[in-house]
Order: structure tokens, then C-alpha cells, then sequence
């Protein structure tokens, strides 16, 4: 069966928006390390903003076709 012709395209953009939200993720965790979370979000925002910030790194790997690791949560 011959590939669709958005698919490459698709899986480019789906790769480019997971580095997105990698990098996001990684910022976030600069974030709770340093505590500086403290100045920006209370201990309940946080958790739920952190929360999203994993869900979305899991939802871009599925789409970029990435197996999920073990930390990442199920979409």
C-alpha cells in the first residue's frame, strides 16, 4: 500500500512539536530544581502545570511514533 502524501510531513511536524515539548519539559524541571517555581505558581498549580507539561511530552511521542518510556504518562 502506497504511503499517504501528508504522512512525512506529518511525522516531521509531530517530531518538531515533541522537541517542543521536551525543551518545555526540561524548563519546568529547571524550574523545580532551582525553586524558583515558588515565585510563579503555588504547590497545587505547579503540580497540575507539571503534569501537563509530562502528558503533553507523552502525547508527542506517540504521534512522533516514539515508544513512551516508563515515566511518561499513558494519554
Amino acid at each position: 500500500m502506497p504511503a499517504l502524501p501528508g504522512v512525512p510531513f506529518f511525522d516531521e511536524i509531530s517530531r518538531k512539536w515533541l522537541d517542543f515539548a521536551k525543551c518545555r519539559e526540561k524548563y519546568f524541571d529547571e524550574l523545580f530544581r532551582n525553586g524558583r517555581w515558588q515565585h510563579y505558581y503555588t504547590m497545587e498549580s505547579f503540580a497540575r502545570r507539571m503534569h501537563d507539561v509530562n502528558k503533553a511530552v507523552a502525547v508527542w511521542k506517540k504521534l512522533a511514533g516514539q515508544t513512551a518510556g516508563k515515566n511518561d504518562l499513558a494519554a
